[in-house]
């Protein structure tokens, strides 16, 4: 696909906009570098798909304090995204349309996972509203994005991935190219956010 070609949204798609919490973001517990660059790119499309009246989902990290995930409690990573915190919010630059649907995951303590097609009613929501193809941006590339589109392809949608709205928190230097790369093999596109019209 040439990469200037616009790509237009209509019934039948939906943007879903992966974990863009204050944790996630420099300077959060498990902040991804250059995190803060999606914000501009979501807020474009977020008001493409607002003018044309198509849904948008914003998921959220939504940790009880005794996540599994916490070193304190056995996991790996520092506390985060702990419901009710300031780090589990949306950064108020993050411009959502009114008719935005939050759907929050991970809420019970031994819940870890990354897609919210595994924990959450969202899939439930997208059959609903008759939505085929989802528009996927948000945190981090290498989990959360990665699973869901994959999720999202075995379920049967069309996935279309923004590649200047995902950032990946990374263990290992190229791990974020390497998730596009397992994307473009399960069939999902990689566009930059300036073609959706």
């Amino acid at each position: 696909m040439d990469p200037r070609q616009q790509v237009v949204a209509g019934p039948g798609d939906a943007l879903v906009v992966l974990d863009v919490q204050q944790d996630f973001l420099p300077g959060g517990a498990l902040g991804a570098t250059g995190g803060e660059q999606v914000i501009r790119p979501l807020n474009r499309c977020m008001r493409v798909f607002a003018k044309r009246g198509l849904p948008v989902f914003a998921t959220r990290y939504w940790h009880p304090p005794d996540h599994r995930s916490f070193a304190t409690h056995g996991g790996s990573m520092p506390p985060h995204c702990v419901a009710e915190s300031v780090g589990a919010s949306f950064p108020p630059e993050l411009g959502f349309p009114h008719q935005a649907v939050v759907v929050s995951k991970a809420t019970v303590a031994d819940d870890e996972r990354h897609s919210p097609f595994e924990c959450t009613d969202l899939e439930s929501q997208l059959r609903r509203a008759g939505v085929q193809r989802l528009f996927i941006g948000g945190l981090g590339t290498v989990h959360c994005v990665l699973k869901t589109s994959l999720d999202a392809r075995a379920a049967g949608f069309g996935v279309t991935v923004l590649r200047d709205a995902i950032a990946p928190v990374e263990t290992r230097p190229g791990e974020g190219e390497r998730a596009l790369g397992r994307l473009l093999e399960a069939g999902a596109e990689v566009i930059d956010s300036k073609t959706v019209a």
